[in-house]
């Protein structure tokens, strides 16, 4: 089976949640013709994750990063406070979204829902730029 990979940059971003759907789109340009595969995307960090959900509304992202401040941030029992109070609760964030997705590729696209995007959530108050590696088996 043959195998594909490229690694891409995601420039630095505030903290919340980004739709990088058209930057993974743009990356899988420089891919070979494939009209059936399977996308790995794999983020290289542990205070960001990725994630799909709504792509319509940006109010979705904005009460995602309302909730998962609220449920994690500011906890008092944080001891890895190295880089600062975001820290501990970024690589919490990580931990439960995650870091990596599976998305098929159908007639040479992203086999995703009408709504579905993908998020990459930045869980630093200054994350920096993040990078991807986008591998493709088809």
């Amino acid at each position: 089976m043959p195998f594909f990979q490229k690694t891409i940059k995601i420039p630095s971003k505030q903290r919340g949640f980004h739709l990088i759907t058209r930057d993974i789109e743009n990356a899988l340009s420089s891919f070979p013709d494939v009209e059936t595969g399977m996308l790995n995307i794999f983020l290289k960090h542990t205070s960001a994750s990725l994630s799909i959900n709504e792509n319509a509304d940006p109010s979705v992202r904005t009460d995602m990063e309302s909730f998962f401040s609220d449920t994690v941030d500011d906890k008092p029992y944080y001891i890895h406070t190295y880089e600062g109070s975001d820290d501990m609760p970024a690589h919490i964030k990580s931990s439960v979204l995650g870091n990596s997705l599976n998305i098929p590729i159908t007639n040479g696209e992203l086999n995703l829902g009408t709504w579905q995007g993908i998020y990459l959530g930045e869980h630093r108050d200054n994350g920096g730029s993040r990078t991807l590696v986008l591998s493709m088996q088809y």
